[in-house]
């Protein structure tokens, strides 16, 4: 009988079309979930009866609960080689192994770059209003060349967005509890002596931190109002570095230029959510590591991960040593 493996937030149905599944359908059968499962119980009922499951990122939470309800799960695969929602001890006294994937850095620099273009050139309101017969120019674009692009992280991600923001003529700063001048130098970017000074100074601030407890909130409401009121700040990394009520209340009342966001308190955002009607802001549906390229790895990956799963030898294991 061939095992079952579950493929969750598939909400492009991309997943079998990104990678080749039959060195594996044979032994497994793969189905694929395109809605997404946020209540645990829900989880654990269409789950049950899966061997394997493959999820996105660290949009579903493996608690040891969730673990402890799935008794015929043996292999859960992550996409990246860092997740912070497995409970790792749960995963393995309940007998699972787990296994990541490659990714790359490309896919989010990317999509920062478009972020930060779209808000400084006002993109969605003039094609907006172009295609519906508004008016003929509404926006007057904020310049780039000889701007200071301030960057919050300066490691696989940041230092990347700040060669882009170099090529476009501005004037790197970056900061981050751990930065060294060496490694600012590095990146042809200018080392910021706080975090004060660098939100104070800037006139696009980029967020590339990985969440911990030292990052987390690390923007409320007396760090964003450092910020000039002509000042862009784009999050591509995770919502809660940022205060999510305190940037709220900064777009309404016109504190900032604007924001783009692409990452959310809770996902996917509920309709409802004030995020989906702030003014001031350019939101995505967390599309960051959403490319083609990325998918095909992703995938490709957990295929190989399942292939060395079943023949007595994982690879690329999580949460392990």
């Amino acid at each position: 009988m061939r095992l079952r493996c579950a493929v969750l937030d598939d909400f492009q149905g991309a997943a079998l079309e990104s990678a080749d599944w039959s060195p594996i359908e044979d032994r497994v059968e793969t189905v694929v979930f395109r809605e997404h499962m946020a209540d645990e119980a829900e989880l654990a009922a269409g789950l049950a009866d899966f061997d394997i499951i493959v999820t996105l990122r660290e949009r579903v939470p493996f608690p040891a609960s969730l673990l402890d309800s799935l008794p015929r799960l043996k292999l859960l695969i992550a996409s990246g080689m860092r997740n912070t929602v497995i409970d790792y001890a749960a995963a393995e006294r309940n007998g699972v192994t787990v296994c990541g994937t490659a990714s790359t850095a490309t896919p989010p620099v990317e999509l920062t770059w478009a972020l930060l273009l779209g808000l400084a050139r006002g993109i969605v309101e003039e094609n907006n209003a172009l295609r519906s017969g508004g008016p003929w120019q509404s926006t007057v674009g904020a310049d780039l060349h000889g701007r200071r692009l301030g960057l919050l992280g300066l490691g696989k991600i940041g230092s990347r967005v700040a060669k882009v923001g170099l090529a476009f003529g501005m004037q790197v700063s970056a900061w981050s509890q751990n930065l060294t001048k060496e490694r600012a130098d590095e990146c042809g970017a200018e080392r910021a002596p706080s975090l004060e000074d660098l939100l104070r100074s800037s006139d696009f601030v980029s967020i590339h931190l990985t969440l911990s407890n030292r990052t987390r909130g690390l923007l409320g409401e007396p760090e964003l109002s450092l910020l000039k009121p002509t000042a862009y700040l784009i999050n591509t990394s995770r919502a809660a570095i940022v205060d999510q009520a305190a940037l709220l209340k900064a777009l309404h009342e016109a504190r900032i230029a604007g924001a783009a966001v692409d990452v959310y308190d809770t996902e996917p955002l509920p309709p409802a959510h004030p995020m989906r009607t702030a003014p001031r802001l350019l939101a995505t549906p967390h599309l960051g590591y959403v490319s083609t390229a990325n998918y095909a790895t992703y995938y490709g990956d957990a295929i190989e991960d399942i292939e060395a799963f079943l023949s007595g030898e994982p690879v690329r294991r999580l949460g392990v040593g």
